[in-house]
């Protein structure tokens, strides 16, 4: 990493439709051991809060969810110091109480991905390392965002589990039908190994789903047409600005409940 590069507080990745955050961000090129990021790390002020932005697909999506660098891209964060790392992601939902513009902050997370990097752990130089990994997500990000979320006026549900599929293809029906018996709430393409890599780099977790379709449809609503990738984008980018508004007001508490921690 360059030498001048500054040190950040909080990381964000973007995902589906989300390529940039902040205004008067600087650019870094960053360096890891595994390789590039998926691209240049913006890092821009929110107040007094230094929060580093990574496009975890790329700037243009060029990578689909089973070829994003994901270890380089959790390593770039570390680099950079952040403390918290906050993961937004398009997410399909298996609930017909969760609708297509809410948002789920996930308290647990099914991986059902296979041929993925996903850990830091090449091999075991100084003996095994095998971190617990019960809760996925951290407590105290989800409670900041939980807040933030009632204080903005943002629909967000309170806990869920998301299941990881690999992609770049959605689910069949048979598939999601499955999820949902199975008692999960959304789906998704990314969130692991992004979740298992932050927990080995020792850096606090969250992910909030933007929720942009109902999977391959509901058997209670046959009217509901299985997801397309136009579908997803479109309900994304019509949402973009509530998750930009809850990100930026959900920032500042989340600095403030790291530092409390570090003060007790």
């Amino acid at each position: 990493m360059n030498e001048t590069a500054p040190r950040a507080d909080i990381g964000v990745f973007g995902g589906s439709g989300f390529y940039s955050l902040g205004e008067d961000a600087e650019t870094w090129e960053v360096e890891t051991e595994w390789g590039p990021p998926s691209a240049p790390v913006t890092v821009a002020r929110f107040g007094t809060v230094r929060v580093a932005f990574l496009p975890r697909h790329g700037v243009d999506h060029r990578f689909p969810p089973h070829r994003v660098n994901y270890r380089a891209n959790v390593d770039a964060m570390r680099r950079l110091g952040v403390r918290a790392l906050i993961s937004p992601f398009a997410a399909g939902s298996l609930r017909p109480e969760i609708r297509p513009g809410e948002f789920v902050v996930c308290d647990q997370l099914v991986d059902r991905t296979w041929g993925r990097e996903s850990t830091f752990h090449d091999e075991f130089t100084d003996g095994p390392v095998h971190l617990p990994f019960a809760e996925p997500y951290d407590p105290r990000l989800r409670r900041a965002l939980l807040d933030t979320a009632s204080a903005t006026g943002v629909t967000a549900h309170d806990g869920g589990t998301v299941v990881v599929v690999n992609g770049p293809r959605f689910s069949t029906r048979a598939e999601s039908r499955w999820h949902r018996d199975a008692g999960w709430h959304v789906v998704n393409m990314t969130q692991s190994p992004e979740a298992p890599l932050a927990m080995e780099a020792g850096i606090p977790f969250v992910g909030i789903a933007l929720v942009t379709d109902y999977d391959a449809g509901l058997d209670e609503d046959p009217g509901i047409a299985p997801v397309t990738d136009a579908a997803v984008l479109a309900v994304f980018e019509s949402n973009l600005h509530k998750l930009r508004r809850l990100l930026e007001a959900a920032i500042p508490e989340v600095d403030r409940a790291l530092a409390d921690v570090s003060e007790s």
